[in-house]
């Protein structure tokens, strides 16, 4: 049985500081780069597709870089940082679809959706799904597998640009930026914190799979996937405080595209991913499948209309999920 001995709780110290940083680095990265956007009259189109949803999906992308670049470099190794990056886009991933929506509903109350909004928002989530699907199948993201989630993401945003009411308004008016070089220095440097808190962090998930024999994409899931999580925790709150639905709806629905297509997407595009069987046999079937038959009985029975005991549910199903994957597949 695996012991964890000091060397290892120095490493998962060493990992959760890490995590913070990556978490807090990404936040005042957006943060300036919101005053640098309304500085130069950004619309909110641009700012809300190409900031919000990249700023708040920067955990992520940053992991899927660092990853490619150790893979490539050798420094990571090439099956353990797949499966550790992938993980982490798939818990980060389902707990927003499922267990951030939840609490959205859980503390909002009744919410309806328009036609609109779900053609445009909640069919391209699950499009994304179907699309990683089917090229993982073969238990590899290959150079070409990535640019074609890449290339798929642009003709998203593309369709993002010319239906501007799928673009959720800003949690607040974003403060002008009055000292611009300063702001884009912070912004550069709090990019380069994700990035090294990513590797940090990768390289720590690694030496303890290693020491006790775990698996790594289920380790990210619990881990790295919740605190990639955390900037869509926070939009939900805010949304929440406001009354405003669609912020928080839509930056979950549209980071959810933006971690399938440009996450994994740039990574396979870089270095090409080993994806974990878990992956192809659980999770993208169950996110696949389970947010269709959400939106299936939501739409066809009440019209669009979810309730309080709806987000309860979807709690549910997210404690399903994880239990499901710790019985599946343990190792």
């Amino acid at each position: 049985m695996p012991v964890v001995d000091a060397a290892t709780l120095l490493q998962l110290v060493v990992g959760a500081l890490a995590l913070v940083g990556l978490v807090r680095g990404a936040g005042l990265a957006v943060e300036k780069l919101l005053a640098l956007a309304r500085h130069f009259g950004l619309s909110e189109v641009l700012v809300g597709v190409f900031v919000l949803s990249f700023g708040t999906s920067l955990p992520e992308i940053g992991t899927h870089v660092i990853a490619s670049l150790g893979i490539l470099s050798g420094t990571l190794d090439y099956a353990v940082a797949s499966g550790t990056v992938i993980g982490a886009n798939m818990g980060s991933s389902t707990a927003q679809q499922f267990l951030l929506f939840g609490v959205f509903l859980v503390g909002f109350g009744d919410c309806t959706l328009s036609w609109g909004f779900v053609r445009a928002s909640y069919l391209p989530m699950l499009g994304a799904f179907a699309l990683l699907l089917g090229v993982a199948v073969d238990g590899t993201i290959s150079h070409l597998d990535g640019l074609v989630l890449l290339a798929s993401f642009i003709v998203y945003a593309h369709f993002s640009f010319t239906r501007t009411a799928r673009v959720p308004r800003l949690p607040e008016e974003p403060v002008e930026s009055r000292h611009v070089r300063r702001d884009a220095l912070v912004a550069v440097a709090a990019l380069g914190v994700v990035l090294a808190s990513a590797f940090v962090v990768l390289s720590v998930v690694e030496t303890v799979v290693d020491r006790l024999r775990l698996s790594g994409s289920m380790l990210a899931v619990v881990t790295i996937g919740i605190a990639s999580a955390l900037p869509e925790f926070s939009t939900v709150l805010e949304s929440i405080r406001r009354r405003t639905p669609l912020l928080a709806l839509g930056t979950l629905l549209g980071t959810n595209v933006v971690n399938s297509l440009v996450g994994i997407g740039l990574g396979g595009a870089l270095s090409t991913y080993a994806v974990p069987p878990s992956v192809v046999l659980w999770d993208l079937p169950f996110k696949l499948l389970v947010g269709a038959g959400v939106l299936g009985y939501v739409w066809f029975r009440r019209d669009g209309s979810f309730t309080r005991h709806d987000g309860l549910s979807l709690v549910l199903v997210y404690l399903v999920y994880v239990a499901g994957r710790l019985v599946l597949f343990p190792g």
